[in-house]
C-alpha cells in the first residue's frame, strides 16, 4: 500500500477558491478509484465560504444573503475561510476499515495534533469532530469538524481545524446543526496566534500514521451531559 502523499496547495496568504478545489478533489477521487494515483491529502485554506452538506436544514443557513455552496458530503452547514486548516484525504479504504473507523482515525489525528499544540480535546459521543469540555464560563466548544463522502471505496472532503479564523463568520449559521454548543479556535483557547502552517506541521505526521491503517489506541471520549444531535459522523447519505 502506497504512503500518503500530502500536498500543501494554499496556506497563509494563498487562499484557494472552494469550487475549484472541489473540482480538483473530484478529479483526484476518480483517479484514485481507477488506481491511476495513490492516496493523497490536500492541505489548504479557503477564501470565505459556507458549505452545506446533505443534512443541512433551512434554519441553519445564513439569513443575510451570504452565498452557500451545496455539496455532496454528509453533515450540516459549516464555514471555511482564512485561518482554518482544511485537509482533504483522498484515500482508498482497505477492506477491514469501515467508514466510521476511517472517521475515528481522522478524529484521532486531529486530537493528537491539538495535544501537540498544548490543549486536551476529544470526541463527544454522538457528535463528530473534536471538542473541548464545558467549563464554568463556556459550553462545549467544537475545535475541528469532519464531513466526508465515500464513493467507490475512496474518501473525499475531510477535516477542518480552526487555527486563527475570524469566529464571527460562524455567527451567521448554526454550525454543524448544533445549537447547544459553541465553536472556538486554537488561537482563542491558547491565547496566542496559531497559524495554519503550524497546525499543518503538527497534523501531517499524525495523519500519515493513522492512515497507514495500522492498529492504534484511540483517545478516550470526553464526558458529555447534553443531547447528542450530530449523529451522522459527517457521512454522506449515499455511500456507495
Amino acid at each position: 500500500m502506497s504512503a500518503l502523499e500530502v500536498r500543501r496547495i494554499g496556506l497563509g496568504s494563498e487562499e484557494t477558491d472552494y469550487e475549484q478545489m472541489w473540482a480538483l478533489q473530484r478529479a483526484l477521487h476518480a483517479d484514485r478509484v481507477a488506481d491511476r494515483c495513490g492516496d493523497v491529502a490536500l492541505f489548504l485554506e479557503h477564501s470565505p465560504v459556507f458549505t452545506a452538506g446533505k443534512r443541512t436544514e433551512g434554519w441553519e443557513r445564513p439569513r443575510d444573503g451570504s452565498k452557500v455552496v451545496d455539496i455532496d458530503r454528509g453533515g450540516n452547514i459549516t464555514f471555511h475561510g482564512p485561518g482554518q486548516l482544511v485537509g482533504y484525504p483522498i484515500v482508498k479504504l482497505p477492506p477491514h476499515v469501515l467508514v466510521v473507523d476511517y472517521v475515528r482515525r481522522v478524529e484521532e489525528a486531529m486530537i493528537r495534533t491539538v495535544a501537540d499544540l498544548g490543549l486536551t480535546c476529544g470526541r463527544v459521543e454522538g457528535r463528530s469532530g473534536v471538542w473541548l469540555t464545558a467549563d464554568d464560563r463556556r459550553p462545549e466548544r467544537k475545535l475541528g469538524q469532519i464531513g466526508i463522502r465515500v464513493a467507490g471505496g475512496v474518501t473525499m472532503h475531510g477535516l477542518a481545524l480552526n487555527a486563527c479564523v475570524d469566529m464571527s463568520w460562524f455567527d451567521k449559521i448554526v454550525p454543524c446543526g448544533i445549537a447547544d454548543a459553541g465553536v472556538t479556535s486554537l488561537s482563542l483557547e491558547l491565547d496566542r496566534t496559531v497559524t495554519t502552517t503550524e497546525v499543518a506541521d503538527a497534523l501531517e505526521p499524525h495523519l500519515r500514521e493513522l492512515l497507514s491503517w495500522e492498529p492504534y489506541a484511540p483517545s478516550p471520549d470526553l464526558a458529555h451531559a447534553g443531547p447528542a444531535t450530530d449523529v451522522s459522523y459527517g457521512l454522506a447519505s449515499h455511500l456507495r
